[in-house]
C-alpha cells in the first residue's frame, strides 16, 4: 500500500507512504489518491483532511521518474485536470486541508502543498520547483498557482531559478502558516484541526467552495454565485444550533445538516 487512509473523529487523513523514494508518487499512488479524495468527497462525515508524507526526510518530492518513463510532451497529454497528486488544482474538495510538511516538498510534492489550505511545516522543510534544472516545468499547478497565491517577485525568484527555499523564508512568504520544531508538528497539526472542528462544518465548506470556485471572478460577481455549498449552508440547521449555543454560553454541537 503506497498511501495510508483513515478517518476517525471527522478527520480523514491521507499519507504518502513511499519513505525510500522520498515518498515521490507514481502511476499506482496517483490512482489511489485520486480514489481518495473522491472518497472524502462522498463523506458528509469528514469535516477536515491531514495530508503527509511517510518518514521523516520528505512530504514528497514529486513525480517518481524512474515510473514514468515519459518525454515531457507525453506527460503534459496525460489528462490531470485536478493537478498533481489528484489535489493541486481540485476544486470539488470543499472540505478544509491541512497539508502536515514533515519534509522536503519539491516538484509536485510542492504542488500539491499549494492545494492544500493551511500548512504546518517543520523547520528543516524544503520547497521548491527544480524541473527547471533538469529541462522540465512544473506543468501540474507549479506555475499557474504559486504567483496567485503570493506576491510575483516573490513566485519568480522560485519559478525562475529552480531553488529550494527553506520553511522560515517559505513562511514569510506567505506560502507557510506555521513553522514548528519537528517534535511539535503533530500538536501543531491538531491545534490547526481543533480551530477548524470549533466552526460549523456546512459553513466552512459553502466558504471553501467559494473561495475555490470563484477566484477567476471579480468581488461582486463572486459574491452573486448561488454555489450549492453555499445554499446548504444557509438553510441548514446548525445555524440555529450555533446561534442558541452563543446566547446559552456554551460550545455548539455541530450536525452538519
Amino acid at each position: 500500500m503506497t498511501v495510508h487512509f483513515s478517518v476517525a473523529d471527522h478527520v480523514a487523513r491521507v499519507t504518502i507512504d513511499r519513505p525510500k523514494v522520498l515518498n515521490a508518487v507514481d502511476g499506482a499512488t496517483e490512482a489511489e489518491l485520486e480514489r481518495i479524495w473522491r472518497a472524502i468527497e462522498d463523506d458528509d462525515g469528514v469535516r477536515a483532511v491531514v495530508l503527509s508524507g511517510g518518514g521523516e526526510r520528505a512530504f514528497c518530492a514529486g513525480a517518481d521518474t524512474k515510473d514514468t518513463g515519459l518525454t515531457g510532451l507525453e506527460y503534459w497529454a496525460q489528462p490531470r485536470p485536478d493537478g498533481f497528486g489528484g489535489i493541486a488544482l481540485r476544486r470539488t474538495l470543499d472540505v478544509p486541508v491541512i497539508a502536515r510538511v514533515n519534509g522536503h516538498a519539491l516538484g509536485g510534492g510542492f504542488e500539491m502543498v499549494l492545494g492544500c489550505d493551511l500548512v504546518v511545516a517543520v523547520e528543516e522543510a524544503t520547497f521548491g520547483f527544480t524541473e527547471p534544472r533538469l529541462g522540465r516545468i512544473p506543468l501540474d499547478g507549479g506555475m499557474v498557482l504559486l504567483q496567485r497565491q503570493i506576491p510575483f517577485r516573490q513566485a519568480m525568484s522560485v519559478l525562475l531559478t529552480g531553488r529550494r527555499i527553506k520553511a522560515a523564508e517559505a513562511l514569510a512568504m506567505g506560502i507557510v502558516n506555521q513553522v514548528v520544531a519537528r517534535a511539535g508538528l503533530d500538536s501543531a497539526v491538531d491545534h490547526w484541526l481543533g480551530e477548524i472542528l470549533a466552526c460549523a462544518p456546512l459553513s466552512l465548506r459553502a466558504i471553501k467552495q467559494t473561495v475555490r470556485r470563484t477566484a477567476h471572478l471579480d468581488a461582486r460577481e463572486a459574491r452573486a454565485q448561488k454555489l450549492p455549498a453555499l445554499i446548504a449552508a444557509l438553510s441548514c440547521k446548525d445555524q440555529d444550533e450555533g446561534v442558541a449555543a452563543f446566547n446559552q454560553k456554551r460550545k455548539p454541537v455541530w450536525q452538519g445538516r
